[in-house]
C-alpha cells in the first residue's frame, strides 16, 4: 500500500486524513493511561509543535509514505500553509521550523501541496460548466503541417539498455550515489554523427512491491523484495518518432534523486543536471573511444554538440539547470534546445541562449499552478542579443502524468493514477469530459511536440517551424488536441516594439481608458516591489505568471499592462522611432493578451496599424485569435487558468498601409464597451531557428557560503559574497533574498544587487542574534534568482548559524508517588536553561514492584513481554522536568515497594551515563 499512496495526487493523504490510513496498536485500556511528553505546546493525533531557538518545530507524522509529486511539500495550519517541509527518508515524517504564532493555537495540521495552494483537493470538482466552456469544445484549430512530426520515419529503431549499477556515480547536489541507467534508441542504418537527445523521467514513486510499509533511512536502492520503477521507459513514443527519423535518443532513470531529493536545498535540481552531465560525459566517450557496454557500436554516430534536453516535471527544472551548467563548465557539450514537459521553477531560473519550448498540460493536477510559464517569462528578456527562440505549448485535456506510460493506468508496470482524478463530465479536466484526451491522445500530442521541437532545433527541418510560431499550425498525429503557442521569434528575426512591462509615456493612452503596470497576485504572494496587483486570487494555480516561487517567494512576477476601458473611444497608443518604421521583412504583428478574470469572460479590441501618411489597417481580435476568451472552466481548482495567449496579425492582411512607415500601433476599445484586459509583449516578427548555443560567454553568478558563530549578545553582521566570474560591459542584476528556516536568529534579507560594469562582488549582509542558551545550528540559504545579463551558478549561497553556547549539565533524581498519583516522577533538572528540548531516555527494572502489576511502561501495548522503554523531557527555556512512569492502582493493601529506571542516553544535555534512580511507591489501600 505504501508505494501506491505515493503515487496518489491532489493532497490524497490530506484529504483521506492520514490518521486514517491506519490505527492505533495500542489496547484501550493501556492506551489512556499512557503519559503525555510534557514538551509539546499544541500537539494532535499525528502532529505537535514545540518551541526551539529558532521559533517553532512543526512535525508531522503520516501513517503512510507521502505520495510521490513534483509539487513541493507544505504543512498547512489550520488550512494556511505555512512553509515548506522536510521530508524524512522514508517520507512519513515532514518538519519545519517557523516563527509563526498560529501554529500555537493550532487545531489541524495537514500536508497540502504548493501546486493545490488555495483550492479544494476533495472530490467536489467543479460541477458547473465554465461559461467559455462551449467555445474550446469547438475551439478553431491551426493549419495542417505539410510533415507529421510524431509519424514514424524511415528508419528501423534498435533499442537497448545500459545499467552501470544501483549508486554508480556520485551527486555532489544530492549527496547520494544514483543509479546510470538509459533506454538506448538507435536509427538502424544512419550513417555520421547524429544529434544526441536525452530524456529525462520527473519526480515519481521510484520502488514498489517488497515490504512496502517498513521505513527505511536508506530509501535506494530498493530493498525488502521491491523493483525499481522504470519511468526512464515510459517515453517510447517521442522516442521512436526521433528515432526513426535519424536522431540517436537516450532516456535516463533517476530513481536515486526522487528518493532522497526531500530533503535537498534545491530540491534536486543540482543533482538532474549532474546526473545528466555524467552520462553525456558517457556517451562522449562511447562516441570517441567506445568501451563500457557497447564496445565500439557509437563510435563516430553521436554527435555531443548537438544535443537536446527533454525534462518531465522536477526533470523539467533539471534539464533547464543541466544546460545552465554547461555553459558554467564551458559549455562541453553543444546543449542547443530545452524542452520542459509540465515543470517545476521553485527558485526562478532562466536559461538563456538555448531553445526553449516548455509544454504545459491545462488539466495538470500536481504542478497545478504551471510554475514552468515563468521559465519562458523570466527568459524571454534576460540578456542583451539573445538569438535563441523560445515558445510555451499549452495543451487543454491534458495532466501532469500521461505523458509517461510508465505513469498511467493500463500501461505502466508500477501502481500509477490519473493526476486528476475527478470523474465528472463538467469540469473542463474531469475523466468523462468531453474535452479531456485519453492516455493515448495525451501521449500522441506529446510525441508530437517533443520530436516536431527537436527535429526543428536540432534538425533545422524548418517545415516545423509552424508549430512553435504562434499560429497554431498543428501535426495530423495530435488529433483533436487544442492547442496553443505562445512564441517569442529569434532577435535576428524580431522588431520589439514594446514589452509593455513599464509605464507608458505621457499621452499614450486617450479616451475612457486607463493603463496601469501590474505584476503578481493579491494573497498570499509576498511580492518584493510596490507595483499594483494583477488580480485577486488566493488560488496560485489559475494565476502562472503571478504566483511566487517558494524558494523565491518575494522576486518580483512577470509585469503587463492591464487595459481597463469604460467606454468605445480608448486608445492605447504605441509609436514607432524612425528606425522601427520598415516593417516589411517581418511576417507577423503579435502580442501577448488575456482577459481580466475580474471582468466579462469575453472582450474584445481592434488593433490598428498606421502609417506615416495616416493610412490606417484595422483587424479586430477576435477575428485572428481567442486570446481575449476566458480559458476554460467555472472559477474553482485553479480553473480558468489566466494565461497570456498570441494574438498574431499577418503583416500581408495590414492592407492600404505603407509598411515602410508604419508610425503606430494602437490597442482600441471600438468592440466592446467595457471592458479589461492584460497585453504585453507586441513585436513584428517572422519565424525563425534563430542561433542557440551555450551561453558560455555571459559572466556566472555564485553566493558564497558563510558560517559564524551566534554570540552571545547583540546582532552581527554575517556577510555573504555574490560574485561574477568576470566584469561585464554590461549591468549585471540578480535578486537575492533569505529562504529557509530564519527563525528569530536570522534576519529576512530581500534585495535586488545590480553589477556596474567592471564590478565583480558585491556584499549581502543578513543580521544574526546572539543568545547565551544552548541551542540547535541553524541552516538556512541565500537564493540567487532572475538574473539579467548573466548566468546562475552557485545560486544557491548555504549559511549556518553555530550555536557556541555551552551544554548544560543533567542530573535526575530518585522519584516517591503514592500508587492513586497515576505516576511517579522522576525530578530532571538542567545546570542552564536550554533553548533545545532535553530528551530523557531509560529502561525500567523491577525491584519489589513488578511491571504492569504495579506499574507500566511507556509504550507497553499489551503484548508480551512488556515494553520497558521510559522517557522524559525538559522543555526549551526550562531548567526543570521530569521522567514520568505511569502507576497501577489496585486495591490490594501492601507495604511500600520499588522499582528502578537505568537511564541510558540523554539528548540535548551532558551526564555521565549509565545513571539508576530508584523510585518508591507508597499504598493507598
Amino acid at each position: 500500500m505504501g508505494r501506491l499512496i505515493r503515487s496518489l495526487s491532489l493532497g490524497m493523504v490530506a484529504l483521506l486524513g492520514v490518521g486514517a490510513l491506519h490505527a492505533n496498536a495500542a489496547t484501550p485500556a493501556l492506551q489512556s493511561q499512557k503519559a503525555e511528553p510534557p514538551s509539546s505546546v499544541a500537539k494532535g493525533n499525528n502532529w505537535d509543535v514545540t518551541p526551539v531557538a529558532s521559533g517553532y518545530r512543526l512535525t508531522l507524522r503520516l501513517a503512510a509514505p507521502a505520495p510521490m509529486r513534483a509539487s513541493l511539500p507544505l504543512l498547512a495550519v489550520d488550512g494556511v500553509p505555512i512553509g515548506v517541509a522536510r521530508q524524512s527518508p522514508d517520507q512519513r515524517t515532514l518538519t519545519l521550523l517557523t516563527t509563526d504564532p498560529a501554529v500555537l493555537k493550532a487545531r489541524d495540521v495537514r500536508l497540502i501541496w504548493s501546486g493545490d495552494v488555495g483550492k479544494s483537493t476533495g472530490r467536489n470538482r467543479s460541477q458547473a460548466a465554465g461559461p467559455t466552456d462551449a467555445h474550446w469544445l469547438k475551439a478553431k484549430q491551426g493549419p495542417p503541417l505539410t510533415a507529421d512530426p510524431g509519424a514514424l520515419g524511415k528508419y528501423q529503431v534498435d533499442t537497448a539498455e545500459y545499467n552501470l549499477g544501483d549508486e554508480a556515480v556520485y551527486l555532489p547536489g544530492l549527496g547520494q550515489r544514483s543509479e546510470v541507467r538509459g533506454k538506448v534508441y538507435t536509427p538502424r542504418g544512419a550513417v555520421g554523427p547524429r544529434p544526441l537527445v536525452l530524456l529525462l523521467h520527473g519526480r515519481h514513486q521510484y520502488c514498489y512491491g517488497g515490504d512496502e510499509l517498513t521505513p527505511s533511512d536508506k530509501p535506494w536502492p530498493c530493498s525488502g523484495g521491491a523493483k525499481p520503477v522504470p519511468s526512464f521507459r515510459g517515453y517510447d513514443g517521442p522516442a521512436q518518432a526521433l528515432a526513426s527519423s535519424g536522431y540517436q535518443v537516450v532516456s535516463i532513470s533517476a530513481n536515486a534523486v526522487n528518493a532522497y531529493d526531500g530533503d535537498v536545498y534545491d530540491s534536486g535540481a543540482q543533482a538532474r543536471a549532474e546526473l545528466i552531465l555524467d552520462h553525456l560525459a558517457l556517451w562522449k566517450k562511447w562516441s570517441t573511444i567506445g568501451g563500457g557496454p557497447f564496445g565500439r557500436t557509437f563510435v563516430g554516430k553521436v554527435n555531443l554538440q548537438s544535443v537536446g534536453l527533454m525534462g518531465h516535471s522536477r526533470g523539467g527544472e533539471g534539464v533547464a539547470r543541466a544546460a545552465v551548467l554547461n555553459a558554467d563548465r564551458g559549455g562541453q557539450y553543444g546543449i542547443r534546445a530545452v524542452l520542459p514537459l509540465a515543470p517545476t521553477d521553485f527558485a526562478r531560473a532562466t536559461v538563456p541562449g538555448v531553445a526553449m519550448s516548455v509544454l504545459l498540460p491545462y488539466c495538470d493536477g500536481d504542478v497545478a499552478d504551471l510554475q514552468g510559464q515563468k521559465f519562458y517569462d523570466d527568459t524571454r528578456d534576460s540578456v542583451t542579443g539573445d538569438n535563441a527562440p523560445r515558445s510555451t505549448v499549452t495543451v487543454l485535456g491534458t495532466n501532469h502524468n500521461f505523458f509517461n506510460t510508465e505513469w498511467t493506468p493500463g500501461q505502466s508496470e508500477a501502481p500509477s493514477g490519473d493526476d486528476w482524478f475527478g470523474e465528472e463530465k463538467e469540469s473542463p479536466c474531469g475523466a468523462k469530459y468531453a474535452g479531456r484526451l485519453t492516455a493515448k491522445e495525451q501521449q500522441a500530442v506529446g510525441t508530437a511536440y517533443i520530436a516536431g521541437f527537436f527535429r526543428l532545433q536540432l534538425g533545422h527541418e524548418t517545415k516545423f517551424l509552424p508549430q512553435f510560431d504562434g499560429s497554431d499550425a498543428r501535426a495530423a498525429s495530435a488529433g483533436r488536441a487544442v492547442v496553443r503557442v505562445v512564441s517569442q521569434a529569434p532577435l535576428v528575426s524580431r522588431r520589439d516594439v514594446n514589452a509593455l512591462a513599464k509605464a507608458l509615456p505621457a499621452g499614450s493612452v486617450t479616451g475612457k481608458a486607463s493603463a496601469t503596470v501590474c505584476a503578481g497576485v493579491t494573497q498570499p504572494s509576498g511580492r518584493m516591489a510596490a507595483t499594483p496587483t494583477c488580480m485577486t486570487t488566493n488560488d496560485w494555480a489559475n494565476a502562472p505568471h503571478w504566483g511566487t516561487a517558494w524558494y523565491a517567494a518575494r522576486t518580483p512576477t512577470t509585469a503587463v499592462t492591464k487595459l481597463s476601458w469604460t467606454g468605445t473611444d480608448g486608445v492605447l497608443r504605441l509609436n514607432l522611432p524612425a528606425w522601427q518604421r520598415d516593417v516589411r521583412r517581418f511576417a507577423a504583428l503579435s502580442f501577448r493578451a488575456a482577459p481580466d478574470p475580474a471582468g466579462a469572460p469575453k472582450t474584445d479590441l481592434s488593433v490598428r496599424v498606421v502609417d506615416g501618411r495616416g493610412r490606417a489597417a484595422v483587424v479586430p481580435v477576435s477575428a485572428v485569435s481567442d486570446a481575449l476568451v476566458r480559458m476554460p472552466g467555472r472559477g474553482d481548482s485553479g480553473l480558468p487558468k489566466n494565461l497570456l495567449r498570441t494574438v498574431r496579425i499577418p503583416v500581408g492582411s495590414l492592407k492600404g498601409v505603407d509598411l515602410r512607415d508604419v508610425r503606430a500601433v494602437e490597442l482600441r476599445t471600438d468592440r466592446v464597451a467595457r471592458g479589461s484586459a492584460y497585453v504585453s509583449d507586441v513585436a513584428f516578427s517572422s519565424p525563425g531557428v534563430g542561433l542557440s548555443a551555450p551561453a558560455r560567454l555571459l559572466p556566472q553568478l555564485s553566493a558564497s557560503n558563510v558560517t559564524v558563530k551566534e554570540g552571545d549578545k547583540g546582532t552581527k553582521s554575517m556577510d555573504f559574497w555574490v560574485t561574477l566570474s568576470r566584469p561585464s560591459i554590461r549591468p549585471v542584476s540578480v535578486y537575492v533574498e533569505t529562504s529557509g528556516d530564519l527563525g528569530t536568529a536570522v534576519g529576512d534579507v530581500t534585495r535586488q544587487l545590480v553589477f556596474k560594469p567592471g564590478q565583480v562582488r558585491q556584499k549581502v549582509s543578513v543580521p544574526v542574534t546572539g543568545n547565551t542558551r544552548d541551542s540547535y545550528d541553524l541552516p538556512f540559504n541565500l537564493v540567487l534568482s532572475a538574473p539579467r545579463e548573466g548566468l546562475l551558478n552557485q545560486s544557491f549561497g548555504h549559511g549556518v548559524v553555530i550555536d557556541d553556547d555551552a551544554t548544560p549539565t543533567l542530573t535526575v533524581g530518585n522519584g516517591a508517588a503514592g500508587e492513586k498519583a497515576g505516576a511517579v516522577r522522576f525530578p530532571v533538572k538542567l545546570s542552564a536553561p536550554s533553548d533545545k528540548i532535553v530528551n530523557v531516555f531509560g529502561v525500567l527494572t523491577d525491584g519489589t514492584a513488578v511491571i504492569r502489576k504495579d506499574y507500566l511502561g511507556e509504550y507497553d501495548d499489551g503484548t508480551t513481554p512488556p515494553n520497558r522503554t521510559v522517557e522524559g523531557y525538559v522543555e526549551p527555556g526550562k531548567t526543570v522536568g521530569d521522567l514520568p512512569v505511569r502507576l497501577v492502582d489496585d486495591k490490594v493493601k501492601e507495604p511500600a515497594e520499588t522499582f528502578s529506571v537505568k537511564v541510558q542516553a540523554v539528548d540535548g544535555a551532558e551526564i555521565k551515563l549509565p545513571v539508576t534512580v530508584k523510585a518508591t511507591i507508597t499504598d493507598n489501600d
